[in-house]
Formats: C-alpha cells, sequence, structure tokens
C-alpha cells in the first residue's frame, strides 16, 4: 500500500508535527508500506496534492489548526479518500474545548467545572462572579485557548489578578478562552485503539514533569520529564479512569485511536481534560509509550492504524 505522510501545516503546533511526521514516516516504512512524504506548509497545498494524480492512503500527522479540526478530514471525505483516524465532526468537536466539554457534561464524562469567554467578553463585565465561583471552589484556574493544542498559551492562575494576563496570552491563539477548575492530583493521559469496531484502551501513562506543569517544553523537551508506563494505579482508579476515557472517545464519536488527557484527583476521582485525535507522533510522544507497554512497537502501532483506518 502506497501511504501519503501529510505532516507541517501553519498552526502553532507545526514544529511539533515535523517532528511527527519525520517519526511516522520512517516507522511506517519499518512496517513495509510504500511512504511519500507530503511537508504542507498552506492548506491550498493539499487541495493541489488531490489534483495532482497522486493515489494510496493519507496518514495524518498534522496538530491544530485546519490539519485536526475537522476540516482536512472533511476536504479528503469530499475527494474520497482514504485517512487515518476520526472523521470532520468527531475533530471538530475535540479541537473546540468549548464543544467538547458541553458534550462530556451531557452525556455524563466527568470534567473539570469551568466558563468559557467569548470574544469581546471581558472578565470583570458579565464573567467575574463566575470566576470567583470557580476559585473559591479550589486553588488555582487553568486559562487555555479553546482551539489549541500541546498546552500552547496555557496558564494556570490563583487569583482575578493575574487572570487579565493570562487571557491576553490565550487570545494571542484564539479569541475563545476557556477558564476552568485546576484539578490537584495526577496527570494522566490514556490512549484509546478500535480494531473491527472494539475500542480498548492502552495501558495508562502518568506524566511526572519536574515543574508539575506539562508545559510545552515539559512535553518536548527529551529528558525534562518523567513518564510511568503503566502508571501506578489501584484496580479501582484504573477501572474508572479507563471508563471516563472510553466515554470521553465515544461522546464525540472518534474512531480508529484518540489519545483522552486525564486528571485523577486526591480521592481517586477522575476528570477529563480533552481529547486528540491527531496525537503527536514524536519520541518522546504518549501513544506510542502507551503502546510499548503493551507490547506494541511503534511500526506495528501505526501498521493498525493504517488497517483499521481504510477497513
Amino acid at each position: 500500500m502506497k501511504v501519503g505522510v501529510l505532516y507541517g501545516g501553519d498552526s502553532p503546533e507545526r514544529e511539533v508535527s515535523l517532528n511527527s511526521g519525520r517519526a511516522v514516516c520512517s516507522a511506517l516504512e519499518e512496517a513495509g508500506y510504500v511512504v511519500s512524504p507530503f511537508r504542507i506548509d498552506k492548506a491550498e497545498e493539499v487541495i493541489a496534492l488531490l489534483g495532482s494524480g497522486w493515489k494510496g492512503f493519507f496518514f495524518i500527522a498534522l496538530h491544530g489548526g485546519w490539519g485536526e479540526d475537522g476540516r482536512l478530514q472533511a476536504l479528503l471525505e469530499l475527494a474520497g479518500r482514504p485517512y487515518s483516524g476520526s472523521g470532520p465532526s468527531a475533530c471538530f468537536c475535540a479541537m473546540d474545548k468549548e464543544v467538547s466539554k458541553a458534550l462530556f457534561r451531557e452525556r455524563g464524562v466527568p470534567t473539570p467545572p469551568g466558563i468559557t469567554l467569548a470574544k469581546g467578553d471581558s472578565i470583570l463585565e458579565g464573567k467575574k462572579d463566575g470566576v470567583e465561583a470557580l476559585l473559591g471552589a479550589g486553588k488555582h484556574l487553568v486559562v487555555k485557548p479553546a482551539g489549541c493544542g500541546s498546552t500552547v498559551g496555557v496558564s494556570i492562575v490563583s487569583s482575578l489578578s493575574e487572570l487579565e494576563e493570562a487571557v491576553a496570552t490565550a487570545r494571542e491563539f484564539d479569541e475563545k478562552v476557556i477558564v476552568e477548575s485546576y484539578i490537584e492530583g495526577r496527570e494522566l493521559t490514556v490512549s484509546v485503539i478500535e480494531e473491527k469496531g472494539v475500542a480498548t484502551v492502552l495501558p495508562v501513562v502518568e506524566i511526572l514533569p519536574p515543574s508539575g506543569f506539562y508545559t510545552y517544553e515539559a512535553k518536548y523537551t527529551p529528558g525534562t520529564s518523567r513518564y510511568e508506563a503503566p502508571a501506578s494505579l489501584s484496580a479501582r482508579e484504573k477501572a474508572v479512569v479507563d471508563a471516563s476515557a472510553l466515554a470521553a472517545h465515544r461522546s464525540l464519536g472518534c474512531r480508529v485511536y484518540s489519545r483522552v488527557d486525564v486528571r485523577l484527583d486526591e480521592g481517586g476521582n477522575p476528570f477529563v481534560l480533552e481529547v486528540n485525535t491527531a496525537p503527536g507522533m514524536t519520541s518522546t510522544s504518549l501513544v506510542p509509550k502507551a503502546a510499548k507497554a503493551a507490547g506494541i512497537e511503534f511500526p506495528e502501532l501505526l501498521r493498525r492504524i493504517v488497517e483499521a483506518s481504510v477497513r
């Protein structure tokens, strides 16, 4: 099979995507596929590629922006081209954290309480009471762009005085901003993979960043953070974390694979933060770590994703 790897893009996560693309190309070749790397700098280049006569399966290694929010997936579907991962609707819902959190609440998936600041919303006009209520319920708040990943534009604050600057930082990446309670506890991530229509979870990975906050640098600088795979969880904790991840994956209509980020509070209760439909695939990425903990090497993981996507 010919596999074209789409990577690069023009989102704030471009550098991560470039690394993912190179890693995916190498692993797919090792798995026996005929690989064509397609480094994409602008969305128009995808349209030109579809008209170039190249035929094959597309593995999406684009992160953020139009590569992960459903627009690329919709284009490929309209063109009748097979591609990896979830469809347009699930990608859109997962990328927009306001939408995904609304669906989590509607479908009983535990998620931190929060509010949305739409374009033009002021913290001090109409939203102050909501923010103060969140601060009263916990020590810290998380402020993040509604449509970015890789911890881009994310801040943790503990007072109203810090909030305005944090919102301004988040708005550099998205006009819509999420303000939610910071869940004190453990940082976990759960990879979900579907084969023959059955969704299962890979071993849970615990993330142990040096500062306690999993920043962009802590994610992508090798050796900065520690990881435990599988995470040391009690039977009950593993059961509730796995169940919440599967519920989140299904609630957004994801297919083939996803990565669900979860906080486990000090009482052992999980809170789903977000679902990633095109998660990172670099040497330090979490899905390959989870797969390896299950005895699945990276080329085999990608082979399974390709075959499940084609099916």
